[in-house]
């Protein structure tokens, strides 16, 4: 299972077509500031989860989650959206999304058809929280944007089930045109069964036959990819202890020569540069969150060669201090 969400670069463009500042967001969630400029946006659920409580936080909105979730350009759906698009029904749809995720994503989409009912559920298997409501909103209208775009008609679902009791019920129901219900055992989506059996206008068998086994091959691809940098990335962090580890140590300790680790993390998009920097920023994060540790000494286990060095590179990665850094995650944990 791999264990990083690919995030869309098409969220920091939607979340400034609603007026949410994509900096503010990256700021409250402490995520760095670059991050939506990088050509492939993984986070961990963490990270994931981090994101849409502070786009919740920053925007006013309480319905921003269920706007950014609206879809209704087929261009802008996800290459394996168009795919689903190109099924039978909104149940062939679910089915080709539920593989894709499991096998991309440490996500399971959950879909049950009985007689009357077809109910779609999400759930995030390397949580230890609950989902944002706000992440749950998203999901639940993207996946009515998928039905209604589907079937070229305006449907909506029988209701939606949340676990926690969400404040603005009411606000809900309006919004998705259904009944909105607390207290649920999962976070779902219920629709009825005859909407789920709609044949999609969409349909297009050539285009899906086309698309499956680029999919496939991706996956294949990006499990090895994600496998590979996890395992270097671990190794650095394994030897991240008052020096900073060398590609030739690295590739000692993995049993390759510096050169096929080059290569390999070249095919992978990456660099050991770049993977040493993740795991360095990971591993500073973790000390000014979860320690008493003093910046020097948070910078000597990271192999810094002094304080400065630290602060820079921190700052390059956050947009703040470290001290500034470590005092507003203190402030949000009190609070």
């Amino acid at each position: 299972m791999l264990k990083r969400f690919r995030v869309p670069g098409r969220l920091a463009l939607k979340l400034k077509e609603h007026g949410v500042s994509v900096a503010a967001v990256l700021r409250s969630a402490g995520l760095p500031r670059g991050l939506f400029d990088q050509t492939r946006v993984l986070v961990s659920t963490e990270e994931l989860f981090a994101l849409w409580h502070a786009i919740e936080v920053v925007s006013p909105d309480p319905l921003i989650g269920i706007k950014l979730g609206i879809e209704s350009r087929t261009e802008r759906f996800h290459p394996i959206a168009i795919a689903a698009l190109s099924t039978q029904n909104l149940v062939t749809a679910t089915d080709h999304l539920a593989r894709y995720k499991k096998l991309t994503a440490p996500e399971e989409i959950l879909a049950k058809l009985g007689k009357q009912e077809f109910s779609v559920a999400f759930r995030w298997l390397l949580a230890v929280e609950d989902e944002p409501q706000v992440l749950t909103d998203y999901c639940f209208s993207w996946m009515i944007s998928l039905a209604r775009h589907g079937t070229g008609t305006q449907l909506n679902p029988l209701r939606v089930e949340y676990v926690q009791q969400p404040a603005n019920l009411r606000l809900l129901e309006r919004s998705f045109g259904c009944k909105a219900m607390g207290g649920a055992a999962r976070n779902a989506i219920v629709f009825r069964a005859s909407d789920a059996a709609v044949p999609f206008v969409t349909r297009n068998a050539e285009l899906l036959e086309l698309l499956a086994p680029q999919f496939e091959e991706q996956m294949r691809q990006n499990k090895e990819e994600d496998s590979f940098i996890e395992l270097v990335r671990r190794a650095i962090q394994d030897r991240l202890t008052g020096q900073r580890p060398s590609i030739d140590v690295i590739s000692l300790a993995l049993h390759m020569s510096p050169r096929t680790l080059q290569r390999r993390l070249q095919e992978s998009n990456s660099s050991f540069q770049r993977v040493l920097d993740k795991a360095r920023h990971m591993m500073a994060r973790y000390y000014l969150s979860n320690s008493v540790l003093e910046l020097n000494e948070a910078a000597y286990l990271l192999g810094f060669e002094d304080p400065n060095s630290f602060g820079r590179a921190f700052r390059s990665w956050e947009g703040v201090p470290p001290s500034d850094w470590r005092e507003t995650h203190r402030i949000s944990a009190a609070n």
